[in-house]
């Protein structure tokens, strides 16, 4: 059977959004009539969600599994590193000592030691974690091939409450440099697009770009624009029997409501946590911007992505890491434990990952140049093994997943994709794994090519 998406469908009494499906079986579509498809079409999705919101936090660059998530204290030093691993509050499950915080709430997350997708090329895994395509991307031809798994769930889901974006980047959607890159709508188009908030969010005078009207545009002329504006297209739109202005009518109208509503100001305006709260997820871009994404969940967007920038440790890792780690054990203890002390951990869904790991080998710190010339000893790119952390939004927290061989090289068992994370999220935010997309060629295309989740998280 295929499941299609064709377009959206009005607002249930529940206020959520349902989507419209065409199902058919692939032998029987030739002879199917329009009645048919019309009867096809009001199925709505039928599934349960146990996640309503994700924010998915984005190590852009890629750090090393063996410095962070995998470590590897009996291989030999050029492999196992600079630091120890320490204990955490699960037996059997240790990460770096650089990760005291995480380490006192492992219960609540999961690890996926055993993920892969073979590439080393920043682009080709940045379109894959994204994405789950290959489709050719690489650095010589970085364009989008695909939309991203943001766009997809918001476009199946909608916000969780109106006035509120449903996809949200902070500070900025950006996947190696490119924007809004691989986050993007891609063929879906730019509407499925994230919001990106732009800005420091631990800055005292942080502002939100694009939330406030230009000079001398109220909410009232700009109410006043929007109906004259309605009732010069009226007549042409009745001849469009495409459903493009209706889709961009729908678009004007939740641009209006995000912009004229007080629902997303509040979730913007960061004064209005207690300084308890933030100090906790530390006093820096990157803490700050989780703390954000919460509060842009807990208002209704469902899903957001945070980008922490500048992985790529090729030398000097030392100095990256020990001031990157910290951060993010910040960060991340503080997210899970907020979340629990909210009430919301069981519906939201916490994603940390990058596009690659880094060598299990460490290389001699001078990236060409006499040995350790660049400060101490660096990793490069690797994509035969790598880590995902997952938590929160029904997974079942305290488990390694899968693991790899004695320096960190491979999967020695349970050898995961990123489809495969992709169809666990899926599944978790009620969204059909084994959906289909109709291309601009009116093709139907899988979303995933395997959706079989990982049934031992959920």
């Amino acid at each position: 059977m295929l499941k299609i998406d064709v377009g959206g469908s009005g607002k249930y009494c529940d206020g959520i959004s349902r989507r419209s499906f065409v199902q058919l079986g692939v032998a029987g579509m030739a002879s199917l009539g329009l009645a048919d498809v019309l009867r096809a079409k009001e199925q709505g999705t039928g599934r349960t969600a146990k996640a309503q919101s994700a924010i998915l936090i984005w190590l852009d660059g890629g750090p090393g599994h063996l410095d962070t998530y995998d470590m590897k204290p009996e291989a030999p030093a050029e492999v196992r590193g600079i630091w120890s691993p320490i204990r955490t509050n699960v037996p059997g499950f240790e990460m770096t000592e650089l990760f005291p915080k995480q380490a006192q709430v492992a219960d609540k997350f999961s690890i996926v030691r055993s993920l892969h997708h073979d590439t080393g090329d920043h682009f080709a895994g940045g379109h894959r974690m994204l994405t789950t395509k290959d489709m050719g991307v690489s650095g010589a031809n970085n364009t989008g091939k695909f939309p991203s798994l943001g766009s997809i769930i918001s476009r199946e889901r909608g916000p969780n409450r109106r006035g509120m974006p449903a996809y949200a980047a902070v500070p900025v959607a950006s996947s190696i440099g490119l924007n809004p890159g691989y986050f993007g709508g891609n063929w879906l188009g730019g509407h499925l697009d994230p919001f990106q908030t732009g800005g420091d969010p631990s800055n005292a005078n942080f502002k939100v770009q694009n939330l406030d009207l230009a000079p001398g545009l109220s909410i009232d002329r700009l109410n006043h624009r929007r109906t004259l504006n309605a009732t010069l297209d009226r007549i042409p739109r009745t001849l469009d029997a495409s459903g493009t202005f209706k889709s961009l009518d729908k678009f004007d109208h939740d641009a209006f409501e995000f912009v004229s509503g007080k629902q997303a100001r509040e979730a913007f305006d960061m004064s209005r946590e207690d300084e308890a709260t933030r100090d906790a997820y530390g006093r820096h871009s990157w803490g700050q911007s989780v703390l954000l994404a919460r509060r842009l969940v807990e208002a209704g967007t469902t899903f957001v992505t945070v980008h922490f920038g500048g992985w790529d440790h090729h030398w000097d890792l030392k100095t990256g890491m020990e001031s990157y780690l910290p951060r993010v054990d910040s960060a991340v203890s503080a997210l899970f434990t907020d979340l629990e002390q909210r009430g919301m951990l069981d519906s939201t869904l916490v994603i940390l990952c990058g596009e690659f790991s880094r060598t299990p080998r460490m290389n001699d710190g001078g990236n060409g140049g006499p040995p350790l010339s660049k400060g101490t000893p660096g990793r490069d790119h690797w994509g035969n093994a790598m880590f995902c952390l997952l938590g929160g939004g029904g997974i079942r927290g305290g488990q390694i997943i899968g693991s790899t061989d004695a320096k960190g090289e491979r999967p020695l068992t349970r050898a995961v994709e990123p489809m495969h994370i992709h169809a666990t999220i899926y599944e978790l935010m009620g969204v059909d794994p084994k959906l289909h997309l109709l291309d601009h060629a009116g093709r139907p295309t899988a979303v995933i090519d395997d959706p079989t989740p990982i049934h031992e998280l959920i």
